[in-house]
């Protein structure tokens, strides 16, 4: 019987072998060769390895905020600039630490009992000039900073002089420092803008407004008043407003005091307003009172930080 004769290795296959070994290696092994030429690649892979997983460590290994907290962010990121938050605002009891009461101001004055009805009668106008027309606004609403939950007040005083009539509304108000002076300087400019304007009611009737600035104590960080007198239209002829005393609001002159002053990034302001001639002191005794405690207040909430 025959055998058929044994298959020789293809020449193909034989020229791949190594040179000095005459068969072919096992699957799943290398030769010697081959084994030195990927030695340096695994060296370099292995110490690839090893450098990203030294950087995971040292930049969030622990996957959290540590006690030392988190990394300093870098100018360069966009995404961790700061945004133009508010600064810290006063709480509302350091607040209402720095708000003026009944005994501040003598005898006469008291907690109000109600909004005095010359504000309706006398302040719910309006007028061409938009600088006037925001000067009535705000004498109306008291919202000098504006209307915002941002720069609504932290805390509000309202008292009232039974004798002389007058009533006098305080308020602090937390905000950025720039925005308050911005404020203050529009202030400064409505002498001059608004010096002497006509405004009219919801029924047409006109009324005489003037506006002169208001001398007030060196005080805060900075400060503005006016005085403004609301009454009936008169001719050219520099009749004083303020010579009717009248407390009836038909024909009557209104005098109000509005006052802002800053301290940091805090401000009050006020209005004391009365028919007929106003007592000086409470605003001069108001400013000078308010500003103190405002400081006060701004550093016991600094030392309790």
């Amino acid at each position: 019987m025959q055998h058929a004769p044994a298959a020789r290795p293809s020449p193909a296959h034989s020229a791949r072998l190594p040179p000095g070994t005459t068969t072919r290696p096992r699957p799943g092994t290398t030769t010697p060769s081959h084994r030195t030429a990927t030695r340096p690649l695994l060296a370099a892979a292995i110490a690839a390895v090893l450098a990203l997983a030294a950087s995971a460590c040292v930049g969030g290994g622990r996957g959290t905020e540590g006690q030392d907290g988190p990394v300093t962010p870098t100018a360069q990121s966009p995404a961790v600039l700061p945004s133009a938050e508010l600064p810290p605002v006063l709480t509302r009891g350091q607040a209402r630490a720095a708000l003026v009461g009944a005994d501040d101001l003598g005898e006469a004055w008291e907690p109000t009992r109600g909004a005095a009805t010359w504000r309706d009668e006398l302040l719910k106008a309006t007028a061409e000039r938009p600088d006037c027309r925001r000067l009535l606004d705000v004498l109306y609403t008291e919202e000098l900073f504006g209307t915002g939950a941002a720069t609504a007040p932290r805390a509000t005083a309202a008292l009232d002089d039974v004798d002389g009539g007058a009533q006098l509304h305080y308020r602090v108000t937390s905000y950025r420092a720039a925005d308050l002076d911005r404020t203050l300087a529009w202030l400064g400019t409505l002498p001059d803008t608004c010096g002497r304007f006509e405004a009219r009611d919801a029924h047409g009737t006109a009324r005489d407004v003037r506006v002169t600035g208001l001398t007030l104590p060196e005080v805060g960080d900075a400060r503005r008043g006016l005085r403004v007198t609301v009454g009936d239209t008169a001719s050219d002829d520099g009749e004083d407003l303020r010579a009717d005393t009248r407390t009836n609001t038909a024909g009557g002159v209104l005098t109000v005091d509005l006052v802002a002053v800053r301290v940091g990034d805090d401000a009050i302001s006020l209005t004391n307003g009365t028919l007929g001639t106003p007592a000086d002191d409470a605003t001069r005794i108001s400013v000078e009172v308010g500003a103190d405690r405002l400081t006060e207040a701004r550093r016991q909430g600094r030392a309790q930080v």
